[in-house]
């Protein structure tokens, strides 16, 4: 269905400004198996497009047409490459007297490019060419600053949208990473708020997490703003640190949530990261691991090792599943059997599959 930006225009085949251009028909053969039954104005558009491509035409109409069709089929990656291309031939060198590290001024042009994108990145929220040609376009804006705005207000729209949260590590990596340093065309503006940036993430992922724990994409986002964009921390104190904030920020999410595999899988990606054994957490884990006790008390809060709430469902499949996997031995295999028999019986081959492994495993260190 066309869109109707493109339902309300006329066609190109009927516009004065085209008619110097003949439009090249999309050749399926003779007697095609399969047609496919494309709209009058899709047709049209392409048809026009094929035929600026041939003959290599980059003006403000191609770019005219080449929206016209996106609109249409957002996923048209042609459509897509070759605006790109005429964009870059429209927009102005940069002045040779300008500041390098100086924050540019956008030309109107890509200003106007920018903004178009800000409406179709929403209307088009899940379509990864909208994403990528705005990849495009921050190396000639160099105003990352303006690309954060832009992405809150997309996670206001969706808050777990896989391409927003990508496009945002790709930018924190590209513009304000340590390899931005080292590009001369990069502002020393950019370079400078560098450090606020990454200071501000944290603070960024605790938001959309207190707003839902079961933010899969946030937790995702916090372990590469912990360990994955920048590395380690230099000195051993600070990794430290780190670690034991991360676990102590991990388990009161857990204790939250019980059953959030997001936070569980967060936990094991820490532990990872810091070749830190399963077994050093799991008395932890056992807290969530078995039904609850008739004589707990909860008068004494263990900061380390939060407990579950009285209304917590009991015993929690993930926290089972950690300590089978701490375990490794015959006790983990025990696990595995009740998560097959009774808690996750939706995944019993699966555990079946984990039992016959660890069987396997044990019987020659056995022998």
């Amino acid at each position: 269905m066309p869109s109707k930006a493109a339902a309300d225009t006329p066609l190109f085949a009927e516009r004065e400004e085209w008619a110097d251009v003949q439009p090249l028909e999309q050749y399926e053969g003779v007697n095609p198996i399969a047609p496919i039954f494309y709209s009058p104005e899709y047709k049209d558009a392409t048809g026009y497009f094929r035929a600026i491509v041939q003959a290599g035409e980059k003006s403000a109409r191609v770019l005219e047409l080449t929206e016209n069709i996106i609109r249409q089929n957002p996923a048209h990656y042609s459509a897509w490459c070759y605006r790109y291309e005429t964009l870059l031939a429209l927009l102005p060198p940069p002045a040779e007297d300008a500041d390098a590290g100086a924050q540019p001024d956008i030309p109107p042009l890509l200003a106007a490019e920018l903004a178009l994108m800000d409406e179709l990145a929403v209307t088009f929220l899940k379509t990864y060419q909208v994403w990528h040609h705005r990849r495009l376009l921050v190396p000639l804006a160099r105003q990352p600053r303006r690309e954060l705005a832009f992405i809150q207000r997309g996670l206001a729209v969706d808050a777990k949208n896989y391409h927003t949260w990508s496009y945002r590590q790709w930018l924190l990596a590209a513009c304000y990473g340590r390899g931005a340093a080292a590009d001369p065309a990069m502002p020393d503006a950019v370079l400078d708020e560098a450090a606020g940036v990454w200071a501000g993430e944290l603070d960024f992922v605790d938001a959309a997490l207190a707003q839902d724990v079961r933010n899969n994409s946030a937790w995702h986002h916090r372990f590469f703003v912990v360990y994955g964009a920048r590395g380690q921390a230099d000195s051993e104190a600070e990794r430290a640190r780190i670690f034991r904030r991360e676990l102590i920020y991990t388990k009161q999410n857990i204790a939250i949530a019980p059953s959030n595999p997001s936070a569980w899988n967060y936990l094991r990606g820490v532990l990872r990261e810091t070749n830190t054994p399963f077994a050093a957490v799991q008395d932890f884990a056992r807290l969530y691991a078995y039904p609850h006790s008739a004589d707990e008390t909860r008068d004494v809060v263990d900061l380390d090792n939060p407990a579950p709430g009285a209304d917590a469902e009991l015993p929690c499949v993930q926290a089972m599943e950690f300590l089978a996997d701490a375990w490794e031995t015959e006790a983990g295999a025990e696990m595995w059997k009740s998560l097959a028999n009774e808690h996750d019986t939706i995944r019993r081959q699966y555990w079946e599959h984990r039992i016959r492994d660890a069987h396997q495993t044990i019987k020659p260190a056995v022998e």
